[in-house]
């Protein structure tokens, strides 16, 4: 995991900030555990703000959804604790817009908050088909949304 999360932080110092990063994350994160969907998400009020979407037609970047006052934002948002979504009943329950995730062939999710300074700043998401995911593979992904901080705290503030 350490050579990962240093390719990350290289890339960190590379032009073109924070598609260049974000780009990085997708295809690093793919490599580790997969998937179908991969996107990003900075914390605004109760609002989560799309910067960065595999599947721009359907999840376009600066996309919202209000997730701060469900259960699913209880958990990711308040608690600082993973999302591991491995079917569609757990899909369904997180999230509003599950009939989309389902007809990218997406019925599991991990969601992992982006900490600083003690609250959630935003999330790294990757979604694949049911059942790809359990807890091994939340593990694997974790600690490379810390490199998204510099980036969110950015987009936070040019919101």
């Amino acid at each position: 995991m350490t050579d990962h999360l240093s390719l990350l932080i290289d890339r960190l110092a590379e032009p073109g900030q924070p598609a260049t990063l974000y780009r990085a994350l997708e295809e690093t994160t793919r490599a580790l555990v997969g998937h179908r969907l991969f996107t990003l998400l900075y914390v605004d009020g109760q609002d989560v703000a799309r910067v960065w979407s595999s599947h721009p037609a359907q999840y376009p970047v600066t996309g919202r959804k209000t997730m701060g006052a469900t259960p699913w934002g209880k958990q990711v948002l308040i608690e600082k604790r993973a999302f591991l979504g491995r079917d569609m009943d757990a899909i369904r329950w997180a999230f509003y817009d599950h009939e989309l995730i389902a007809s990218l062939g997406c019925g599991a999710s991990i969601n992992i908050p982006v900490v600083y300074d003690g609250a959630a700043i935003g999330t790294m998401n990757l979604l694949d088909a049911e059942f790809a995911y359990d807890e091994d593979h939340v593990a694997r992904v974790r600690p490379l949304a810390a490199a998204l901080v510099p980036a969110f705290l950015l987009a936070r503030r040019q919101a």
